[in-house]
């Protein structure tokens, strides 16, 4: 009977009564966790003991938690969830750009944490069996999560990934905002954000590194769809 290991959590705040009780917490619902309280700690954590999913503090002392998503970003596509007390819109943004997955405000309810956390890790599991997906030169494997357009590999962060997996699901079909809100970060932003444009940005100046023609096009107005040129 084949074992199957518990997901690894690495809890980087530095506030000691909020990581223990996320230590507590996580631990109660069978995750195995570690928690480091600062930034430095913290990397070296996730560099010498690779978790599964990061629950990064942003204020953190030394450096800071914004760097800290960096530096595991460029290291790593580890899924990253930041906790803030910072609730504004150019906050949450410039969190996301650093390469966190999601974006939790304190105080925060720990069931909407866990919530956030499972729909991260449920994207981040590969399900072996899955096709490859293709569209025009664009190939894309689930379960390895590679990418390539043409020859070219193209590395992308967990959640450009998730992203581009939707649009490749639904080739030439015009995904609207909402839509993109609710497939890939669950939940709404109100509106607000315009963490979509920043992805598909993303997306674009990767997809199009070799000169290649544009594949996501923007239906004004609407959102966008993945169309041959």
């Amino acid at each position: 009977m084949q074992i199957e290991m518990a997901e690894r959590i690495l809890i980087i705040e530095d506030e000691a009564y909020i990581a223990d009780f996320l230590r507590r917490g996580l631990l109660y619902e069978g995750y195995a966790v570690e928690v480091a309280y600062d930034g430095e700690t913290g990397l070296a954590a996730a560099r010498d003991r690779p978790p599964d999913l990061v629950i990064l503090d942003l204020m953190l002392p030394g450096i800071d938690g914004m760097e800290v998503c960096r530096r595991l970003r460029a290291a790593s596509d580890v899924p990253i969830l930041m906790l803030t007390a910072k609730d504004a819109v150019p906050d949450r943004v410039a969190g996301l750009d650093a390469g966190a997955d999601d974006y939790l405000v304190k105080p925060f309810d720990f069931e909407e944490l866990l919530a956030r956390l499972r729909a991260i890790l449920r994207r981040r599991r590969p399900t072996p069996t899955q096709e490859v997906l293709r569209f025009a030169d664009l190939t894309l494997n689930p379960a390895t999560r590679e990418v390539k357009r043409g020859d070219r590999a193209i590395e992308l962060t967990a959640k450009e990934f998730d992203v581009l997996e939707l649009f490749m699901r639904h080739p030439r079909q015009v995904l609207t905002r909402d839509i993109l809100y609710e497939r890939i970060w669950g939940y709404d932003f109100s509106g607000e954000s315009n963490i979509i444009e920043v992805y598909i940005r993303y997306l674009r100046t990767k997809l199009e590194a070799g000169g290649e023609p544009r594949l996501l096009h923007t239906v004004r107005g609407v959102g966008y769809v993945l169309r041959e040129p």
